[in-house]
């Protein structure tokens, strides 16, 4: 089955310079990461000002953004078929800004935690309604190349983020970071106002009636190629969140790093960027299967050299050998994330909108379940990291080879 079962691009509709394009929605999709990880360093200081007596608690803020993000993502979906794409960005935006401002204010933690839970929601909507509004403008090979280079943003800016978050901290306090929030929010806003056309036509909207969504969700899950993408993005996600979650005591609890973790925890980005610069470009020359495949085949085999050289090092592998394999392992990330979205996302033709609602909320709640499984078995050391990372990656393989079985032509 080739790549490309639909057309590369469609000419009709009016589309931004590719490089703006690009910008553009990585700086809308980036919201989310931005919106999670930035908060890590300031964990203790927001303690401090809500006066929250136990620590463990500051593990709700992330959670309250994913929560309200999830529920946004199934209602942004369908509004977008409904709507268009770009009212959908738009209304999305504000109520993230609405809810930054609610936490901004908030004088408790339950104060706090309703505006995570409404930044969250607010965030899907330019989280869902820009890769249906990709979508609508490319297929195939060609979405597989925007998206490679917008996930690589996706990707990077959770990396990157608690590196920003924690020199905000330095130069002002934490309520700077979620002005910083706003202001990125505000921007995309503007630039995607002025400069973004409309790609969901009037003709091809799909208003919101229960019996025909109902039905539309039937469709999208009877296809096989699609549920099996999604998985491996549930798969793919899980591991990034396992990192994520026990990165912080790795680094510092494990390795020592003190205040150089933001640095260590970003070094794994640099992998990530060189392989979606080049992975925009491969792509067109060897298939999104054939780009996905081998780098699943590599991140088995180093999650397996990783878990083996835990065992070896009684779960505690060296810096250097971590490291390494690390970078090789989330740079593997980069290449799957990309392409797998292209693929999942390729079939679905009208009902964009709402497969992406469904593929995202779908592979997040598989990713919050299975991250959460493995996470409970943290007991400082690496292995549950290496351990869950190969877990992960099998799975991946093996829906990967089953989806790819069910690929054609669009809904």
């Amino acid at each position: 089955m080739p790549d490309s079962i639909s057309p590369a691009i469609d000419k009709s509709i009016k589309r931004l310079p590719e490089k703006e394009l690009v910008a553009l929605f990585a700086l809308m999709m980036s919201l989310t990461a931005l919106s999670m990880d930035s908060m890590l360093p300031a964990f203790p200081y927001i303690a401090e000002a809500l006066a929250i007596e136990d620590y463990q608690k500051t593990q709700w803020i992330v959670s309250a953004l994913i929560f309200g993000m999830v529920f946004g993502e199934i209602v942004f979906g369908p509004l977008s078929d409904a709507i268009g794409r770009k009212k959908s960005i738009l209304i999305g935006i504000c109520i993230y800004i609405v809810g930054s401002l609610v936490a901004l204010s908030a004088s408790s933690l339950t104060e706090f935690l309703i505006g995570r839970m409404i930044q969250g929601f607010g965030v899907a909507g330019p989280k869902i309604a820009s890769r249906a509004l990709i979508r609508d403008m490319y297929k195939g090979v060609a979405m597989a190349r925007i998206m490679s280079f917008v996930m690589m943003v996706f990707i990077l800016v959770p990396l990157l983020a608690p590196t920003v978050g924690q020199l905000i901290i330095h130069v002002a306090n934490w309520y700077w970071i979620f002005a910083l929030l706003i202001v990125q929010a505000t921007v995309a806003a503007v630039w995607l106002m002025v400069r973004q056309p409309e790609t969901l036509s009037k003709e091809n909207r799909t208003p919101i009636n229960r019996v025909r969504l109902m039905m539309d969700i039937g469709i999208i899950l009877r296809r096989r190629d699609v549920v099996a993408f999604t998985v491996l993005l549930g798969c793919m996600f899980a591991g990034l969140m396992l990192y994520i979650s026990t990165a912080q005591s790795i680094f510092q609890d494990i390795y020592q790093t003190g205040d150089r973790f933001p640095f260590f925890f970003a070094m794994f980005a640099i992998g990530i960027s060189i392989v979606n610069f080049y992975n925009g470009k491969i792509v067109q020359r060897v298939g999104m299967l054939r780009c996905v495949t081998s780098a699943l085949k590599v991140l088995i085999t180093v999650s397996f050299l990783l878990l083996i050289s835990a065992l070896y090092f009684d779960g505690v592998p060296p810096f250097v050998l971590f490291m390494g394999l690390g970078m090789v392992m989330f740079s593997c990330l980069g290449m799957v994330f990309g392409n797998v979205n292209a693929m999942a996302m390729e079939p679905l033709g009208k009902m964009a909108g709402l497969g992406a609602s469904l593929i995202s909320s779908l592979s997040s709640l598989l990713a919050i379940l299975l991250s959460t499984t493995v996470g409970q078995f943290y007991h400082s050391t690496v292995m549950p990291l290496a351990s869950g990372f190969l877990l992960f990656s099998v799975l991946a393989l093996i829906m990967l080879k089953y989806g790819s079985r069910f690929r054609q032509v669009e809904l």
